[in-house]
């Protein structure tokens, strides 16, 4: 039997998919994957060929609304449907959700899942505007035709579950299911001890992972660190992450300027983030809205207290007072107050690490997170 996976970025495939691709394949699915831009990902792809699944390229672009470029990656993912002849497919993320899932259908695949990962620039301040915009309703309008023809929707949270039910995107014959995120291998992240000062105090040191994009919160970030430095000029912030191409990326001329001013210590995009997390105490993520911040999964796993806002998707990370804090979304006051909290009061910092890493292993380890959407997909 055959197990079709589409993405729109490979590397996620591995990082974010790896273990329960693993899984399937050991219970004798034939793996495939469908992801664009092959050319750009060799290693990737070798290790994926390695590992025994077969991958195919298909024309897509990851951000962008060009119906001609659009219809050429659905009629791809059809045919290459209709040559593979799966029973089983996956789709996360926008693109491979919407035409992957209507594809499947017309191929007249058994079994199609779709899996909501996040939200994104189609979904931004969709709560609080009394109109939507065209390219929101057209969006939305594609998400309910591929939903309605799917076997089942995850979600990796219940707030992003209950908008798109809010949206009448979902109806009443797709079973939903809520899971919890995509968890995390905590054995390949280990705790490691906090970093110390000479005198061997807990350096105080935050750290950021993300695409640099305005609702990730880098923006916040930058200016609660701007604050934080001028009052407290020992401690430091680091910032791991690249400018995407997406409507809301920050300039380069913004990151430029916070590293020309001695803001944040940027250490570019990092294919293995366990030595950033090891340098730094306290992880932060003040997004606006996520599915599970697997980065904040890492940080938890590696023993490290959270300050994250209490926001769809991060608020089910964090128990406010326990193993961080949650912050207002969009308030540098709400983050800085909670970061001068963690430079008062050191001694929270190892506390609250020792609460993440207990809630990462009994909430979101990654083998817990496959098996039951394996079972919920009738592979177990």
């Amino acid at each position: 039997m055959k197990f079709l996976i589409i993405c729109s970025h490979l590397p996620s495939i591995l990082n974010f998919r790896g273990k329960l691709i693993e899984e399937i394949h050991k219970r004798g699915k034939e793996i495939h994957i469908f992801s664009p831009n092959l050319d750009e990902f060799n290693n990737e792809v070798k290790t994926i060929r390695k590992l025994g699944y077969h991958i195919h390229n298909i024309p897509m672009q990851r951000t962008g609304t060009n119906p001609a470029a659009d219809i050429k990656t659905f009629l791809t993912m059809y045919k290459l449907i209709k040559k593979i002849q799966p029973e089983y497919i996956l789709s996360y993320t926008i693109k491979p959700v919407i035409y992957g899932t209507l594809a499947a259908w017309l191929a007249k695949v058994p079994n199609r899942y779709a899996l909501i990962t996040g939200l994104g620039y189609a979904f931004q301040n969709v709560e609080t505007q009394t109109k939507r915009s065209v390219f929101q309703k057209l969006v939305h309008g594609l998400y309910q035709q591929a939903l309605s023809r799917s076997h089942k929707a995850f979600f990796q949270n219940p707030d992003d579950l209950k908008l798109f039910q809010d949206l009448k995107l979902l109806n009443d014959r797709t079973p939903t299911v809520v899971v919890n995120g995509s968890g995390v291998n905590v054995a390949d992240f280990n705790v490691l001890p906090l970093p110390l000062t000479a005198d061997q105090k807990i350096k105080i040191s935050f750290l950021l992972i993300a695409r640099l994009l305005g609702d990730k919160g880098v923006r916040e970030y930058a200016e609660a660190a701007k604050i934080i430095k001028h009052k407290y000029p020992h401690v430091e912030f680091n910032l791991v992450g690249w400018i995407d191409e997406n409507p809301s990326a920050i300039r380069q001329q913004e990151l430029d300027q916070w590293v020309a001013s001695n803001t944040l210590n940027y250490w570019g995009k990092l294919s293995d983030v366990r030595p950033a997390i090891a340098e730094s105490s306290v992880y932060v993520l003040p997004s606006y809205r996520e599915g599970t911040p697997r980065t904040v999964l890492e940080a938890m796993a590696m023993g490290r207290a959270i300050i994250t806002t209490d926001a769809p998707g991060c608020r089910e990370t964090v128990t406010d007072g326990d193993n961080g804090f949650l912050v207002e979304v969009k308030s540098v006051e709400s983050l800085v107050k909670a970061m001068e909290k963690l430079i008062l009061q050191p001694e929270l910092i190892a506390k609250m690490g020792s609460r993440s890493r207990e809630i990462a292993l009994h909430k979101y380890d990654v083998y817990q997170v496959n098996a039951h959407m394996m079972q919920e997909m009738g592979l177990i």
